[in-house]
């Protein structure tokens, strides 16, 4: 996470659009997220010897194009070997995010409990998410949010303040809109 806030910072690399520093990082949280599931979905760790034998392993990713609101993303999503992995962040033959990392990040930042956001992600989406899933979630991205939230800022932005009025006045009895 660091070294690509340096990389961008170095490069000139743009926050925003295609190429730039929101879709790296929306990239390097989606992966993690992912992985994060599988982990749970398996039950294990990657590498850990509990693992064997088990029946379902780590298969490799796939790479998969996500349209998110900054624009498409590229990731490589994890596979399992007996296919059961089904993702709730980015489900299957999805190709637009369905931004339930970022409401489950959202709301967690706002203070909520796992419990509240599994209850709001039931309420609100009909998506039925384990609190065991969205903690998973959190742990893994904490990290990775407080690093850009403590990152250097730039010492000056421009800002633009454009203000106007809009009034409705009479004028040889004819009633125009002036700004």
């Amino acid at each position: 996470m660091d070294s690509l806030i340096a990389d961008a910072v170095k490069s000139g690399t743009p926050i925003d659009g295609a190429d730039g520093l929101l879709n790296e990082l929306t990239k390097a949280v989606l992966e993690r997220a992912l992985n994060s599931e599988l982990t749970h979905h398996l039950g294990y760790e990657a590498g850990d010897p509990a693992g064997r034998g088990s029946g379902n392993s780590r298969n490799g990713t796939t790479p998969k194009t996500v349209t998110t609101v900054n624009g498409p993303v590229r990731i490589e999503a994890p596979r399992d070997r007996n296919g059961s992995f089904e993702p709730a962040i980015v489900p299957k033959k999805t190709r637009r995010l369905n931004n339930i990392n970022s409401v489950v990040l959202s709301l967690y930042s706002r203070g909520m409990t796992t419990r509240d956001i599994e209850a709001h992600l039931a309420e609100v989406y009909g998506a039925s998410v384990s609190r065991e899933l969205i903690s998973n979630i959190t742990e893994v991205v904490v990290d990775e949010i407080k690093a850009w939230q403590s990152r250097p800022l730039d010492e000056v932005y421009p800002i633009l303040y454009i203000d106007g009025l809009r009034l409705r006045i009479g004028d040889n009895g004819v009633i125009t809109t002036k700004v």
